[in-house]
């Protein structure tokens, strides 16, 4: 169906940039809330609740991994039966009131006397009330921003319409402005609000946090009366299940020729509003769940036994999105150091700027920077380049940031293992830290924000725009997922890699005294296995086919207000 002028015209009164904006406010400010708490967490546990490094440590990486799986749980919900605009409102509720619960905590009960926890002044040994509700509260925090992230993404990528030219490209740059949005709100966080709450004053952080979440929460819910909405379209586990059990049922058959499998008439889908999706070559043995046979025809359709080419490509996405959503978990092992190794690399470096000591945590600034200099450098130079030269309005594909993102992620780890050469050279005997200024450090920051600029954004539109109708916010949520899996993945690594360098009383690459360590070795074995994952990653962008929509379908039929194309059948 072609674009009408009714329906451009009515499109033009919902949703579009005035909007979305809505959202990337709402996106920074929730941001700036989440790494109010998230950024400082670690020396909040040690200096408050008095923990030891290696307690802290563990506590906030589970705390991550617990944000980030929880986008899961959120594109789950908002796929299949709330909605993403319901998703969104109930899970920023979840969100301030967690952060709401933080503060009051740390006032009631764990900043005790006022202002310790500053680095000097120790706080008194926390009640156990106090603590148990501390850490409620943190982790509600986390389900509230894990929930909410990859939804808003994807309800941004909602207003607007892919039968509108001008609007599809809008869309595009939505996910580009959406990344700018979040680091601007983190940059906040790892400057202005680190510095108070490393001086003691830790209630305020948490306070500004929380009113910052509720203008997050305000600024969403102002567009209420005209964003466009997408209706859920049911659990989508049931749907993959059924096309795997009725492949299984038929394994002995050979599938049907594709115009001969079993697909319902007209143009609406069997899969509530989703559009059909036309059938594909890959994985055809799952066609044999679509293959129509005797005792298909003289039973009740039954969809254990019998599925729509829309179910079954429903399926295949799915296991074609995987291999190169596996491929992206390495590059979240390069982003992870930033905040475990390259701030343990940088403490022990000459950190000072005449009389004041900058602390090591705040050099993420400059990949913060990094990354907004080079989401403008991207999108008005790169692009309008790329796009001559290649005649892709967008400049470059999905999978090409993605592995362009991959190379910059491995000359970062390359770089952090030249710093760390260097710095060892620079060590006095005796002295904990090396002379080298830690500015050197900067380098490998820098590349690994320009590197998140092609890696995450790409991520971003790639998985939102190849997951069907039916699956959209799950495919938001596997950015996170990545982000997750990275942190656990990089864990076991350095388990593994100490486990191995420091038998038969060895120091070991990684030890407590990183002048007596090889952390440089630790960084080119990233390196290297960046640039094996990159090869692998090489053959799966090469073997992967887009998702091919049928553009047929009235796409009222899929809106609650009959506004907005939810997916695309692009050239990778």
């Amino acid at each position: 169906m072609g674009i009408t002028k009714d329906s451009i015209m009515k499109n033009s009164s919902t949703g579009g940039w005035k909007y979305a904006m809505l959202l990337l406010v709402n996106q920074g400010m929730a941001t700036l809330a989440f790494f109010g708490v998230g950024v400082n967490l670690v020396l909040f546990l040690t200096r408050v609740l008095g923990q030891n490094n290696s307690q802290a440590a563990n506590n906030v990486s589970k705390w991550t991994g617990t944000v980030y799986l929880c986008s899961l749980i959120g594109a789950f919900l908002s796929d299949s039966y709330w909605g993403r605009y319901l998703t969104c409102t109930i899970f920023q509720l979840i969100f301030v009131l967690g952060l709401g619960l933080v503060s009051l905590s740390s006032w009631l009960f764990l900043i005790k006397p006022e202002g310790c926890g500053d680095g000097n002044l120790s706080c008194n040994p926390a009640s156990s009330a106090g603590a148990a509700l501390f850490y409620l509260s943190i982790y509600m925090v986390a389900f509230g921003y894990g929930g909410h992230q990859p939804t808003i993404a994807t309800f941004g990528a909602d207003q607007f319409d892919e039968r509108n030219p001008k609007e599809k490209i809008s869309k595009t740059a939505f996910f580009c402005y959406f990344y700018f949005a979040l680091n601007v709100g983190s940059l906040f966080s790892n400057t202005v609000l680190v510095y108070y709450e490393d001086t003691g004053k830790w209630t305020l952080g948490f306070l500004v946090s929380l009113c910052s979440a509720i203008i997050a929460l305000v600024a969403f819910l102002l567009g209420t009366p005209k964003y466009r909405y997408v209706k859920p379209c049911g659990n989508p586990l049931p749907r993959v299940a059924q096309v795997f059990v009725a492949t299984v049922r038929k394994w002995e058959i050979e599938p049907a020729d594709p115009d001969d499998l079993f697909e319902v008439e007209g143009s609406e889908s069997a899969i509530k509003g989703s559009r059909k999706i036309l059938h594909s070559n890959d994985f055809e043995f799952l066609d044999k769940a679509a293959t129509i046979t005797e005792s298909d025809m003289n039973e009740a359709e039954n969809p254990w036994r019998l599925c729509t080419v829309t179910q079954v490509e429903e399926a295949k996405c799915v296991m074609k999105m995987i291999p190169i959503w596996l491929c992206t978990i390495i590059y979240s092992v390069v982003f992870t150091q930033m905040a475990s190794l390259f701030v343990e690399q940088g403490d022990v470096m000459n950190s000072r700027v005449g009389n004041f000591h900058l602390p090591a945590a705040s050099m993420s600034a400059f990949d913060i920077c990094s990354v907004l200099i080079s989401t403008g450098i991207y999108r008005r130079i790169l692009v309008p380049v790329a796009g001559k030269l290649s005649g892709n309005p967008k400049g470059l594909t999905e999978l090409q940031r993605m592995g362009i993102g991959l190379i910059i992620g491995m000359l970062a780890m390359i770089a952090a293992g030249i710093t760390e050469l260097e710095r060892l050279k620079h060590v006095t005997p005796n002295e904990k830290s090396s002379s080298l200024s830690i500015f050197w450090q900067v380098p490998q920051y820098v590349l690994v924000g320009s590197s998140e600029v092609f890696m995450y954004v790409g991520q971003l539109e790639f998985f939102n725009g190849q997951a069907p109708d039916g699956i959209k916010s799950f495919g938001s949520s596997l950015c996170m997922a990545s982000i997750s899996l990275g942190n656990y993945v990089s864990s076991l690594l350095v388990n593994m890699v100490m486990g191995i360098t420091a038998r038969g009383n060895k120091d070991g690459w990684i030890p407590e005294n990183l002048n007596r360590g090889h952390m440089d070795r630790f960084y080119f074995l990233i390196a290297v296995l960046t640039g094996f994952d990159f090869v692998i990653y090489v053959f799966c962008a090469r073997w992967y086919n887009c998702i091919n929509l049928d553009e047929s379908i009235d796409q009222n039929d899929i809106h609650k207000d009959g506004n907005g194309d939810r997916g695309e059948s692009r050239a990778v």
